[in-house]
């Protein structure tokens, strides 16, 4: 059975990617640490790499790597992606989320993701079959502007012509909820990702989800 728009609280569900949708975080952290070790930097702990996931990749590595200076981040960010592409095979979807999202859009939600990744990215992760024509729209850091900035949300606000208080920006960073709060959008966090969720209260989140399974039932009941 549909859901009218009357009986939705949000029009538009906005996924971050890395960490929420898709199992990455461990990877990503792991590409971090390799990248700034090849470019002469300290490694930095599991929890300094793990807190720039979701910012745009060269703001990421900035943060993660202090030591490296600016005249390095190119190479830097060469050798993350080279790293990270060592792993591709390795990443994948969280189990239950194919099933959220197909029983979000059954509801006549709006889907679309707004990730720190690069345009190409995403694009690539997108080409799995099961994904096709599940998202109405999508924003990457280096389209628009990186998280926390709420550029990217105004984006795809605009174009699927949804008002913020119709938004639920959903995401495992403070970053993102950071973004949805300048955005003026209601946030719901996930503690499996990245960053840890007692970091997230200071964002007013409407829910802090522990599990994909999780997530679906809150979404189900109040999206």
């Amino acid at each position: 059975m549909t859901t009218r728009q009357s009986d939705r609280k949000f029009d538009l569900i906005a996924f971050d990617w890395d960490g929420t949708l898709f199992d990455s975080t461990a990877i990503i952290t792991r590409s971090i640490q390799a990248a700034v070790v090849d470019v002469g930097g300290a490694k930095p702990s599991d929890q300094d790499a793990s807190y720039v996931i979701g910012m745009g990749l060269m703001q990421a590595l900035a943060h993660a790597a202090p030591d490296v200076p600016p005249s390095k981040y190119p190479m830097l960010g060469e050798r993350y992606k080279f790293h990270y592409a060592q792993s591709m095979d390795d990443i994948t979807l969280f189990s239950g989320v194919l099933e959220l999202l197909a029983g979000l859009k059954q509801r006549n939600h709006l889907l679309a993701v707004a990730t720190g990744k690069s345009r190409r990215g995403l694009d690539d992760a997108l080409q799995a079959v099961e994904l096709k024509g599940l998202f109405h729209a999508s924003r990457t850091a280096d389209q628009t502007a990186g998280k926390p900035d709420p550029l990217m949300l105004h984006e795809l606000m605009e174009e699927l012509n949804v008002p913020p208080e119709r938004t639920l920006m959903i995401g495992d960073t403070t970053h993102d909820l950071l973004m949805a709060q300048n955005a003026g959008c209601a946030s719901v966090g996930v503690s499996y990702g990245a960053h840890e969720p007692d970091s997230f209260a200071a964002f007013k989140p409407l829910h802090i989800a522990h599990s994909v399974a999780e997530l679906d039932a809150w979404m189900a009941e109040f999206a």
